[in-house]
């Protein structure tokens, strides 16, 4: 039998996820607070609901994709009564401390509760590529895992609600750092009349590259043994040091070489410089002795 869906919120994010559910001939019923994102979605097949309590009783699985924690309290704590029995799926972008403190308050009020992280961006919902990581409630899980899969690949991590959301924020802030690398280059390069977009083309095959790299960088940290470098810490604190010079010198701001250079230096004054640089990362998690 088809899964009948409700999807709470419908920013661009739960817009994105109700129309993969209705592409895929999925009862689809949507809600949102302020009225007028759903014409779309309605033309295409769901149907609108008036209020949340409306919304959840009307599907065998409920989707929230809201704004924040916040958000997420303020619309399904007044529906409890009518949540308690149903499947609840949390979407919305929520800290991991957020996602075990919603999976407790659905726990205590009989909502079988999954907590999920869409790596992803809107467009790319129910395309290859497009993933989404899970954990809470494996019952629901694996009984909602071919509805789910709409989405994107669907990856469950265990019981633990707030493990998804922490892999997600660890995956972002690995991009944003990415990102911000980026600005900085961009910001030297405009200085010799190269454009950002230039730059951008120049530096999109060559960070791929590199991130090809990162299994091989991740077995060194994992293992602790850091005595055979790929590139020893005095090497890169001298191409670091020559960065952050040449950035001085072309007016560029030195807030985010300046950081790498910070945990560069935090290692090789501790007698690390014949090491492999990533010991950088025994500066942001040291290991427990």
């Amino acid at each position: 039998m088809t899964t009948s869906v409700t999807v709470l919120g419908l920013g661009a994010m739960g817009q994105a996820l109700a129309a993969a559910f209705v592409r895929a001939g999925h009862p689809t019923t949507v809600w949102n607070r302020s009225a007028g994102r759903d014409t779309e979605l309605v033309a295409a097949g769901a149907k609108s609901a008036q209020t949340v309590a409306e919304a959840v009783t009307a599907s065998d699985l409920v989707v929230a994709c809201l704004l924040d924690h916040r958000s997420v309290h303020a619309v399904l704590d007044p529906v409890t009564d009518v949540l308690a029995g149903r499947a609840l799926v949390n979407l919305t972008s929520t800290e991991p401390r957020g996602s075990r403190e919603l999976a407790e308050w659905a726990a205590n009020r009989g909502i079988d509760f999954l907590d999920g992280g869409i790596m992803a961006v809107p467009p790319m919902i129910g395309l290859p590529g497009s993933s989404v990581l899970y954990s809470g409630s494996r019952e629901l899980f694996d009984h909602h895992r071919a509805t789910l899969e709409l989405l994107g690949s669907a990856e469950y991590f265990g019981a633990d609600a707030g493990q998804a959301a922490l892999i997600d924020f660890a995956l972002l802030a690995g991009m944003y750092a990415m990102f911000a690398g980026f600005y900085h280059g961009a910001a030297m390069v405009r200085t010799i009349g190269m454009s950002a977009e230039g730059f951008g083309q120049r530096a999109s095959g060559w960070i791929a590259a590199m991130t090809g790299s990162l299994p091989r960088a991740g077995a060194t940290i994992d293992s602790g043994d850091y005595s055979k470098p790929f590139q020893p810490l005095d090497f890169t604190k001298a191409a670091v040091e020559a960065i952050v010079s040449a950035s001085r010198d072309a007016g560029v701001a030195l807030d985010i070489v300046g950081a790498i250079k910070n945990l560069v230096d935090h290692q090789v004054a501790g007698g690390h410089g014949s090491d492999s640089s990533e010991r950088m990362f025994e500066s942001l998690n040291p290991r427990a002795v």
